[in-house]
């Protein structure tokens, strides 16, 4: 999420009452998570475990709940709860401002679109050319749509990431300020549920096709000219390159890159990267035809076991 201006270090610290450690003038262009994030962009950590990877990474503002060594060119935000600090970011400059219509006087709508009646049209959205939103569609603030989108109806586009901290009062949610992207000839089946990034965007790229009832998590990307079947659950921050099918009943673990041109068979379940070009099946998932095999070869045990009685 970049900021709607270039902010200094000092500024920056003076909104969540904080100290730093670098140039009271260090710039400041905007805000992501650590998968996301570029020069000039704050990144907050809260775990040592995690301290390196946040110093390492292309962020150049550490949002951090100790005073560490700061690497070069960089620069860190000293707080007591990162996590807490960042949603107060968040909430600053991109706080919930409530529509006054189901469709808000700032959406943008393209020549030649049809939305049908009950739908929600949110603050700041964008609607391309030739697109046909069916019924009962809600599109939250901020979401962009291509041309020649058809969205069934039911299904919502920007809803909160799932993504909460462990208190001992309870969980606390990590607000979203990001977006969700639908780019060209894309069609979404009715009941689909895609969440807004946390930060940055969640993007279904052009050429895609997603049947009924499926849920894409905060910061996915999925690629070009994808085929999704009903009842597919997507974690976040997953990264589904082009052409890639995955029928139904899927669910994917976050964080993990599934192949061009992979497929994934009904019912696979998928913790960890899959590499392109293959086809998968079971869970966890690996090659469909080492699944088959493993499933025949359990389907003889009882034979072999008949002849090993017989020869003992």
């Amino acid at each position: 999420m970049k900021l709607p201006k270039q902010y200094t270090l000092s500024e920056i610290a003076n909104l969540i009452n904080c100290k730093f450690v670098g140039s009271k003038d260090f710039p400041v262009l905007g805000m992501n998570e650590i998968h996301v994030v570029e020069p000039g962009d704050i990144v907050f950590v809260d775990h040592p475990k995690y301290y390196d990877k946040a110093l390492n990474s292309a962020a150049t503002i550490i949002l951090i709940n100790k005073e560490v060594e700061c690497p070069e060119n960089k620069a860190l935000l000293i707080s007591d709860d990162p996590f807490r600090d960042f949603n107060k970011l968040t909430q600053y400059f991109k706080p919930f401002k409530q529509s006054q219509k189901h469709i808000s006087n700032s959406a943008k709508i393209g020549k030649n679109t049809v939305i049908q009646p009950n739908c929600f049209v949110g603050n700041n959205v964008v609607i391309g050319d030739n697109c046909l939103i069916h019924s009962n569609v809600s599109l939250y603030d901020d979401t962009i749509i291509g041309n020649n989108v058809t969205i069934h109806s039911g299904t919502v586009l920007g809803a909160n990431a799932f993504y909460y901290k462990k208190r001992p009062e309870g969980y606390d949610r990590l607000l979203s300020g990001g977006r969700v992207v639908i780019e060209d000839d894309v069609d979404l089946g009715a009941l689909c549920t895609i969440d807004r990034g946390v930060s940055g965007d969640t993007i279904i790229r052009k050429g895609s096709k997603l049947d009924n009832q499926i849920q894409i998590g905060h910061d996915t990307i999925v690629g070009k000219k994808c085929l999704i079947a009903s009842q597919v659950g997507i974690a976040g921050c997953v990264v589904i390159e082009d052409e890639v099918t995955i029928w139904g009943q899927v669910g994917c673990t976050s964080g993990i890159t599934i192949g061009e041109k992979a497929v994934i068979h009904a019912q696979t379940g998928i913790s960890k990267s899959l590499e392109a070009n293959k086809v998968y099946w079971g869970t966890p998932a690996q090659e469909a035809r080492l699944e088959l095999k493993e499933k025949a070869n359990i389907k003889r045990i009882p034979e072999v076991l008949e002849k090993l009685k017989k020869i003992t």
